[in-house]
């Protein structure tokens, strides 16, 4: 399903006409100073690919400024209430911070410890006065793309990792952006939700850690980063990442059942065990954990043990439906297994003991497949096959009936 982004954002119009004019080339400068943008855009694409000018910081502070111009001079259209180029203002914000970025890090080089170059202080202003524009335009093409429009959503990736970068780089480091950015990991989703629908997982790995604890969006940022040690095969940072998934997001049901059909798949019981006593040790009293280690012992077919442990389950949290359905669904495993071992022949005086015992499977079953019904009325996937089976071998005509009404609907 595709989702639809919505970070609202005020479109940022800053009008700042002072630009840093000492060292700027010589060429660079006048056109910049009379405004010609064309004239000075011809300039800088030669010099930023130039061998003899694309190394220099002066450069690339010179390709900002070009840029940060072009934004502003939509800005002012706007302002004037004159007709605008809104995707101009993204697209010239984003390449604005993007040379920023590589000007201070070509300047800091040069820079003795403890020292500041002379462009971070302006091109900090700049990129923090047009900041919310990288988050508008990610929103912009993300909400654009089509189905399998992989050219809008790569250049949506390109805004957020870039509003991304921006906020963990070395030159806002002792700004602390980082802790002041109120949006910083759901951008951060963002981009590995647009990574993930392009499939680059590498830039999945990189953006969705810095989610992955968000109380809206970090279970998905979590899935995003194992499903990319997936697809490169990484199988110990997959299994690691579900198992914090888990702690961290325990409604998810994905990190649960990826983790348990691998440790079915694989018969690694005993190390499923281990991982479930170890989260037990933590938190005894934990529904969830107990479900857990119920659900193992149930794949393994220790049916006693499941049941001790759903029980335990529903003793620490009597509202789990889960936990209710899974207890009937053991008491009618039970009850299958059995019927292979009952007497079939009527004649056999073992015949009517064999059948008042199956029959007590489904009637243990019974009251526990109608809590969950009663405390999840719309999950059928939890009590409606369980209980048609239940009234069948119980002999509930009227009942059964209506479990008929309902698998037919």
């Amino acid at each position: 399903m595709r989702k639809i982004l919505a970070i609202v954002v005020l479109l940022i119009i800053p009008f700042s006409f002072s630009y840093a004019q000492k060292d700027v080339l010589k060429q660079a400068k006048a056109t910049l100073k009379s405004g010609d943008v064309k004239e000075l855009q011809k300039l800088v694409d030669k010099i930023i690919v130039n061998p003899e000018t694309k190394d220099l910081a002066e450069t690339w502070h010179v390709a900002g400024r070009v840029q940060q111009r072009k934004a502003e001079q939509q800005m002012e259209k706007a302002y004037l209430r004159k007709p605008y180029d809104t995707l101009t203002i993204y697209n010239s914000v984003l390449n604005m911070s993007k040379y920023f970025l590589i000007c201070d890090s070509l300047a800091q080089k040069a820079m003795k410890p403890g020292k500041i170059n002379k462009y971070r202080k302006d091109n900090q202003r700049a990129i923090v006065a047009d900041k919310g524009n990288l988050l508008n335009g990610g929103i912009y093409y993300y909400n654009h793309s089509l189905e399998g429009d992989t050219v809008k959503l790569k250049q949506s990736l390109d805004f957020f990792k870039t509003y991304i970068d921006l906020t963990i780089s070395d030159m806002f480091a002792q700004d602390n952006l980082l802790q002041r950015d109120s949006v910083f990991t759901q951008v951060a989703y963002y981009a590995s939700l647009a990574a993930m629908k392009v499939g680059d997982y590498a830039n999945a790995l990189k953006y969705a850690p810095f989610a992955e604890d968000d109380a809206t969006v970090g279970q998905y940022a979590m899935e995003f980063i194992a499903q990319s040690h997936q697809h490169y095969g990484n199988t110990t940072a997959w299994l690691e990442t579900l198992k914090r998934g888990i702690e961290k997001h325990p409604q998810d049901d994905f990190f649960f059942a990826s983790l348990i059909d691998f440790y079915g798949e694989n018969e690694k019981y005993d190390e499923a065990l281990e991982f479930a006593d170890g989260m037990l040790a933590k938190n005894p009293d934990n529904y969830y954990y107990l479900f857990i280690k119920g659900f193992l012992y149930q794949s393994m077919k220790r049916y006693n043990d499941a049941l001790t442990f759903y029980k335990r389950s529903i003793k620490a949290n009597p509202d789990y439906a889960e936990a209710y359905s899974n207890v009937g669904l053991v008491y009618c495993l039970q009850a299958q297994d059995f019927s292979v071992k009952a007497v079939t022949d009527i004649k056999d005086p073992r015949y009517s003991v064999d059948q008042a015992n199956l029959k007590s499977f489904y009637q243990m079953a019974l009251p526990y497949y109608e809590k969950a019904r009663e405390l999840k009325p719309n999950d059928q996937t939890l009590w409606l096959n369980g209980l048609h089976r239940v009234y069948y071998n119980l002999s509930m005509g009227d009942k059964f009936n209506e479990m008929e009404m309902l698998m037919n609907q």
